[in-house]
């Protein structure tokens, strides 16, 4: 098992370098970069989105589809809080879940990125609840 992680990480700190190579050395841009990495890095991550609190018209949130830096966002309408999804994601795509009040009088949110147990991301916010959001980065490669 610890030889596997070793692997991995000196596979990873490889793929990182080569990278970092490539832009130092103007062979690739910064884009194309990320999405060698992203392919090298095929390891898969899941994180659990919490959302609570009241008057939410909808939650977006990366679902795991898509590239690394152009993951594909998932909706739902009108949700029942409190709200938790479950997503497995890949590579280094970060984890990210953002609540929508149409009408932001009076609306209250709290939400939770989670990996593991642990909460990696918090925020809450009254009133104005149209940006921001909870973002994390992917645990892969710590």
């Amino acid at each position: 098992m610890n030889r596997t992680i070793r692997a991995n990480r000196t596979i990873r700190t490889a793929v990182c370098a080569v990278a970092a190579a490539s832009l130092a050395l103007g062979l690739s841009s910064c884009s194309e970069a990320v999405d060698q990495v992203d392919k090298a890095v095929d390891e898969t991550y899941e994180v659990t989105y919490e959302v609570t609190g009241k008057n939410v018209d909808s939650i977006e949130f990366h679902g795991g589809g898509g590239k690394a830096m152009e993951p594909k966002i998932e909706s739902v309408s009108k949700p029942e809080l409190p709200w938790k999804k479950t997503v497995t994601l890949r590579g280094i795509m970060p984890a990210a879940v953002m609540p929508v009040a149409a009408d932001p009088e009076g609306a209250q949110v709290t939400c939770k990125i989670i990996h593991k147990g642990k909460v990696i991301e918090e925020q809450s916010a009254d009133g104005l609840v149209t940006a921001g959001g909870c973002t994390a980065e992917s645990p892969i490669g710590e």
